[in-house]
């Protein structure tokens, strides 16, 4: 989905990794956790936390920090694990993100949402549906549906049917 795909006021809830300030639509967020036990799976990517049982369904967490290219994750009181559904082909996935801390849910007209920059072929910036402002800082809106590539959502789903 692009900038030009939003058309209408919607609900952005804001999270924090590092210094950045990101947003994901409120409609793709099921739940925020606080940071609990992680079980670690072996031999999966480094930004592949592990799974959490969540109401009796297995959840593969992702570190977010990681999957961006940033440094680990520092746990702290802060530390969420933001629940999301993410579309794999027509299926839906629940997949937890770890995050440093949940911000805020706050409404932004489509009007002032800019293009996500273009940096290049080299870089990808596709998952990133635009740049919002908020409280004077900028915050980048992620595509949730775009932000794991088709083959990080297989191996969750491989997790998945390998924990049932």
């Amino acid at each position: 989905m692009a900038v030009a795909a939003i058309t209408e006021t919607r609900q952005y809830l804001t999270f924090k990794l590092a210094d950045e300030i990101f947003a994901v639509d409120v409609a793709k967020v099921r739940e925020i956790l606080e940071f609990s036990s992680i079980t670690k799976i072996p031999q999966t990517p480094e930004y592949m936390c592990g799974v959490i049982n969540l109401r009796g369904s297995v959840v593969p967490v992702i570190d977010m920090r990681l999957k961006f290219n940033m440094h680990k994750t520092e746990f702290t009181v802060n530390t969420c694990i933001v629940v999301v559904e993410v579309m794999l082909g027509d299926e839906l996935v629940v997949i937890g993100a770890l995050a440093d801390s949940v911000q805020e849910v706050f409404e932004l007209e489509a009007e002032y949402i800019e293009p996500a920059p273009h940096i290049g072929t080299k870089f990808r910036t596709d998952f990133i549906m635009g740049m919002g402002k908020n409280n004077g800082q900028f915050l980048m809106i992620l595509d949730i549906d775009r932000t794991f590539s088709g083959d990080e959502l297989s191996l969750v789903d491989e997790l998945l049917e390998n924990a049932a």
